[in-house]
């Protein structure tokens, strides 16, 4: 790990699903003053625990702080900071029916995705891919007057 403040670091966190188990994750990050830039949270198939996916930023000793502290959290069974990974983060655009939808199909194919839903009035694709992907990708989306964006969270498995 470096010294960057900047560097932006992916966590995985493992923990019994129960009430209050996120707000007590998210008091952390919040009591000690660090930025969360994504979350996701759900749970693991056939268990009684959740996989909570946290994308940060900070330097080595702040992360340090960080899993040493998610580490003593009652439901919390394993902190993951993860070096190789597979990332993706997913992205719904609602654009005007008015827009040349071939092209946004077109567009959402090169980035993992596409169209899901056609209304009378909005077209609503899709992509899901890395986040510097989707990044360029909504920069992309822009050209087709996009009347809303949600991103999801980063979800992040080690290689």
């Amino acid at each position: 790990m470096s010294g960057n403040i900047n560097e932006r670091r992916v966590i995985s966190v493992v923990v019994m699903n129960e009430s209050s188990v996120l707000a007590r994750v998210t008091a952390l990050f919040a009591g000690r003053g660090y930025n969360i830039e994504s979350l996701t949270v759900a749970p693991i198939p056939e268990s009684d625990m959740s996989h909570i996916t946290i994308a940060t930023k900070g330097n080595a000793k702040v992360m340090e702080q960080i899993t040493k502290q998610l580490h003593k959290l009652i439901p919390v069974y394993k902190v993951i900071e993860h070096e190789e990974m597979v990332e993706k983060e997913m992205v719904l655009i609602k654009f005007p029916i008015a827009e040349n939808l071939s092209d946004i199909q077109a567009l959402c194919k090169a980035y993992n995705g596409g169209i899901v839903n056609v209304g009378k009035e909005m077209v609503i694709a899709q992509v899901a891919d890395e986040p510097k992907r989707i990044k360029h990708f909504i920069e992309a989306a822009h050209r087709y007057n996009p009347c809303e964006i949600v991103r999801g969270g980063v979800v992040a498995i080690e290689r």
